[in-house]
């Protein structure tokens, strides 16, 4: 064997074997299972079908498993995962686009199953691997890995994949963190000086503008209406009392009367904004807004539609946004107008902020509108 061979092969087996550790070690701690029963010899010689089907007879009794088919599809297309350089490629653009309107590979909504642990590791070194350019092409595989590295444990084997995510900094500490101005003297200073106050300047707006129209701030729940009736003084208004779940019907007052009878609205499930200021409309109190995509001329109106399964009082969420959110929102501040502007429905009716889906325990929010705009 030539000596280039020898080492080929020898870093493949290194790969290999880091990746089979940290996938079982991740599998051990979610089944609940004793790694001293599994060699460690066994771990790293062992493909992945043959390593995951072994640590899942373990037990005295093999560990049942939900969607236990589909699963093993997923082990499948691991254990087939190509390791050389550009040969991984059309893999990870397969699974970039099956990540497209998911936050695991597998239902349970922002659960990771097993699938998700094995599929991470057979696709960690590739990734881990691609420069900046090609890492662009992937920004699902990108979301997707950030989520499960945080969620799972492979017992510190694997390096972490760096994300870029937008950052909540708050106003007043953006003010805070950019005041203050960079004295130098001299001439030569004075232009540094005059550049880093610059800087700091336009850090400070983008940081203020992002903190504006950040989707945190807002809470967004899962509700459904209860009842629903015509404004008295409105002819384009109805108000609906709306279940959020905790016992109490919250009244809102929406402007769904030229697209909807109240009969049409009663048992319906939707998304609702809960944190903005309680205020009247013409003469009745309204606590939320009922979010809606329409076309582009307002002649077709649709509440967005929940997916089934997603608890009354859940709060909807977007990956790589944690922020908290406001108690309730500053109508001064327009932090609902920065926002909305950002709100649409992709290509397959999903709803989004800037591109990433409104989620929820049992997946994400749709509406029929396709390519729509939010408010």
């Amino acid at each position: 064997m030539a000596a280039g061979t020898a080492s080929k092969v020898s870093d493949d087996f290194g790969i290999y074997s880091d990746r089979n550790k940290a996938m079982a070690f991740a599998l051990f701690k979610r089944l609940s299972l004793d790694p001293n029963k599994y060699s460690s010899g066994s771990i790293e010689s062992s493909d992945i079908t043959s390593l995951f089907s072994n640590i899942l007879h373990l037990s005295d009794h093999q560990v049942p498993l939900s969607n236990e088919q589909e699963i093993m599809k997923w082990v499948t297309f691991a254990s087939s995962f190509p390791n050389d350089g550009d040969a991984c490629l059309p893999a990870l653009e397969h699974l970039n686009e099956d990540l497209n309107l998911k936050s695991v590979l597998l239902g349970n909504g922002l659960k990771p199953s097993e699938a998700d642990i094995v599929v991470f590791s057979a696709v960690h070194s590739c990734v881990s691997h691609l420069d900046n350019t090609a890492v662009q092409k992937f920004p699902n595989v990108i979301r997707w890995m950030d989520y499960i590295q945080d969620k799972e444990d492979f017992g510190g084997v694997f390096a972490k994949i760096m994300v870029d995510k937008p950052e909540f900094i708050p106003i007043e500490i953006a003010k805070k963190k950019n005041s203050g101005d960079n004295k130098a003297n001299g001439p030569s200073g004075k232009d540094s000086g005059a550049n880093e106050k610059k800087k700091k300047t336009l850090e400070k707006e983008t940081a203020e503008k992002d903190a504006e129209s950040n989707i945190s701030i807002l809470n967004i729940q899962i509700a459904i209406i209860r009842k629903a009736s015509k404004h008295p003084s409105a002819d384009s208004l109805l108000v609906e009392e709306i279940d959020l779940g905790d016992g109490n019907l919250r009244q809102v007052v929406s402007g769904l009367a030229k697209f909807y009878s109240p009969e049409d609205l009663v048992n319906r499930r939707v998304v609702l904004v809960t944190n903005v200021k309680p205020g009247k409309l013409r003469d009745i109190m309204s606590a939320g807004l009922v979010l809606c995509a329409s076309n582009e001329d307002h002649t077709v109106v649709e509440p967005l539609i929940p997916p089934e399964g997603a608890l009354l009082g859940e709060r909807v969420s977007f990956s790589g946004y944690d922020g908290k959110p406001e108690d309730v929102l500053n109508p001064k501040k327009k932090q609902l107008e920065k926002i909305t502007p950002h709100l649409y429905t992709n290509e397959e009716g999903v709803a989004t902020f800037k591109g990433i889906a409104f989620m929820t325990s049992a997946g994400p929010c749709k509406s029929s509108l396709t390519k729509a705009s939010i408010k």
